[in-house]
């Protein structure tokens, strides 16, 4: 059973415990980097058909990482415009460099674990 949020600021906390571990996060972002890639070639350069690619070059490897790395089911099924934006929240907090305190903010610790952290 899936929860429900009745608010964004509800939800994002939920999200980010949803990515607890790094490698999830590190797959994520090279996920979200592939797809704005994608996006911008497609607008830029063309052609024009290679912003199809830029869900699948996004979602992909966020789906694994769920599945083979965090072990849990993406929030994208439930969640899907949260999911979405909060993807781009984390990446952009990541670039900027202040996305630690978000992640103990929400109780995720951010020390690596060796024994945790093993696929």
């Amino acid at each position: 059973m899936s929860e429900r949020f009745s608010s964004y600021p509800e939800f994002w906390p939920h999200y980010l415990r949803e990515h607890s571990n790094p490698r999830t996060r590190a797959i994520h972002f090279a996920g979200t980097a592939a797809a704005l890639l994608c996006f911008g070639f497609s607008v830029v350069i063309g052609p024009w058909w290679l912003v199809l690619f830029a869900p699948v070059a996004g979602y992909g490897p966020a789906w694994f990482a769920h599945g083979f790395v965090e072990r849990n089911k993406p929030v994208t099924f439930t969640h899907p415009v949260w999911s979405l934006l909060s993807d781009f929240r984390m990446f952009h907090l990541w670039l900027t460099r202040r996305l630690e305190p978000e992640l103990r903010g929400a109780g995720v610790t951010t020390d690596i674990d060796p024994a945790r952290d093993r696929v």
